[in-house]
Formats: structure tokens, sequence, C-alpha cells
């Protein structure tokens, strides 16, 4: 809840600056400089998309990764555009617990999902996604990170909790999938409790396996920091791993992703891989490939 409100804050001061851009100049008589404001706040979200594409352009020219037109890059960056707003600016801040966990009472027998968030998001980021497993009747528990600028070992409490949570209440062993940041946290929490056995599979979505560029300027939060290519956390969690694990992982990246870059980075090592072409960080989560993915790996068909 701490991050809802720290983003609560954010939207309100976003929207005051809008509102001063216009108001302050139109009242002093300068209808032109007030649209001008305006447009300067309304599009600084997009703008520095732009710089992240290019940064993340320049950075995938040798990489492995299928090869990115200039359409794609044009797609990637309007569904960002439209996506990230909509996560960052309501479903995160106002709307985290619209879609309470779901465990039913009459759940024993059905596979679960603990559903695990990227770095400043919270459980809010999977909304459309409740809505669907709730449908389905899969029992599910959304996590909520925090500290949100901790240590992602800090995580493994949590996780495990989801996971106890669910086992209890089906009897089953549950589905993990991790956005981001998410999927090292669920590596974190199989490495601290060598637990396997308890899972179904997991499915990362977009998660720095190998770290991403971005991370070697990070300054806020250790977590930031951890995600440094060939970063001593990084080096120390592949370390601890068994190479039948990554076996347990199907990786979903893509080469338009403005955050985790390279684009190859997304993928663990012996882990299956899927590519999903034109579509960046925050987008990727509400991809129908994506969601496909999901209902694939719990065996069941995807609701109406």
């Amino acid at each position: 809840m701490r991050l809802a409100r720290l983003q609560q804050a954010l939207v309100l001061g976003w929207l005051a600056a809008l509102v001063a851009a216009c108001v302050l100049p139109w009242r002093a008589g300068h209808p032109l400089i007030a649209l001008v404001a305006a447009g300067a706040v309304l599009g600084a979200h997009a703008a520095w998309l732009g710089v992240s594409f290019a940064l993340m352009r320049w950075h995938n020219r040798s990489d492995p990764a299928p090869p990115a037109s200039w359409g794609d890059w044009l797609s990637a960056w309007w569904g960002e555009v439209r996506a990230a707003p909509l996560v960052f600016g309501w479903r995160q801040p106002f709307r985290s617990r619209a879609e309470p966990d779901f465990v039913p009472a009459d759940g024993r027998g059905r596979t679960g999902v603990v559903l695990v968030h990227g770095f400043v998001c919270n459980r809010g980021l999977w909304t459309p996604w409740l809505r669907q497993l709730r449908r389905a009747g899969v029992p599910f528990v959304a996590v909520d990170l925090e500290p949100v600028f901790g240590s992602i070992d800090d995580y493994v409490p949590i996780i495990e909790a989801a996971v106890v949570r669910l086992e209890q209440a089906t009897g089953e062993r549950p589905l993990l999938v991790g956005h981001s940041m998410g999927g090292l946290a669920i590596r974190a929490w199989l490495a601290a409790k060598q637990s396997d056995g308890r899972v179904r599979g997991v499915v990362t979505i977009g998660t720095p396996h190998r770290g991403t560029w971005l991370a070697n300027f990070a300054h806020l939060g250790i977590n930031a920091r951890q995600m440094k290519p060939g970063g001593d956390w990084l080096r120390a969690l592949e370390a601890a791993e068994p190479p039948s694990r990554s076996r347990l992982f199907h990786c979903i990246y893509g080469h338009g992703d403005n955050i985790v870059f390279p684009a190859s980075n997304a993928l663990l090592p012996g882990a299956s891989g899927q590519h999903v072409p034109g579509t960046a960080h925050i987008e990727l989560v509400h991809r129908g490939e994506v969601m496909a993915a999901l209902w694939r790996a719990l065996g069941i068909p995807a609701p109406p």
C-alpha cells in the first residue's frame, strides 16, 4: 500500500501541474503558451519513452533476439504510451485492491497461481489477469513486494506465504508468474527454499534474468542495483541454482522491451522462450499471446 500512496501523490501532482500549465497562462491572456505548456506536460511521458526506445534500439543492434523493424518500434512505443499511464496512473495507485485474492473454500484439486509484480509496481498491475482467473475458477494470490526499494531477497517470505496459502487451500503445486523483477524474486525464493518440487512451473515476463543495461545507472533502491548485468547479486543467484531448475521456466520476452535490454537478457539459459514482437515492457503483460501462455501452463482452456 505504500507504493500506491506514493503513486497517488505523483498522479495528483501531475494533474496539478497540468492544470497550472493550462490555467495560469490562459488567465494571463496567453492561450498559445497555455496550449504549448499543456502539450509539454502531456507529452513528457511519450518523450521519455522515445529516449528509452532509442537506448534500447542501440543496445539491441547486435543482440541475438529477432530483429525489430521500424514498424515494430513504432507499435511498441505507441502501445506503451497507452498502457503505462493506465497502470501507473490508475490501476496501481487507485485500484490495486479492486480484485482481492481468490482462494475459494472448494478449491481442492485446482492449480492456483501466485502473481509477482516487478520494480515500482504492485498487484494492481495484474488486475485484468485477476478478473480472468476468477472467471475461470482458478485460485490466485497476487502479492505486494515491500519494502519497495529493498533487496530482492527481502521478498522471499512474501512469496513463501503466498505459495503456502495456495498449497493449503488447493492441495496442488501452484504456478508462479513474475513480471520483470518479479521473476528474479521467484528465483530468489526457489534458491532460498529449494522448492523446485513445490511448483508446477514458472512463467516470467520481461524478467532481466541476466540483468538490464539501465541498472548500470540505478541509484534508487537496492533491488534496482541488483539487476545490473554481471553484478554480484545475479552471479551469486546463478551460482546457487542447479542446472535442472531452468527447466521449470518459460521466459517471455521481446525486442521492443524498453526496460529490459539487451532483449535476450530476459532469457534464462536452459529455459523455454517465447518472443513477442513489437511490444514494450508494461504492455507485454497484457498481450493475448502472453495470457494464452498462462492457460497452456495451467493446462486449461481460456475462459470465453
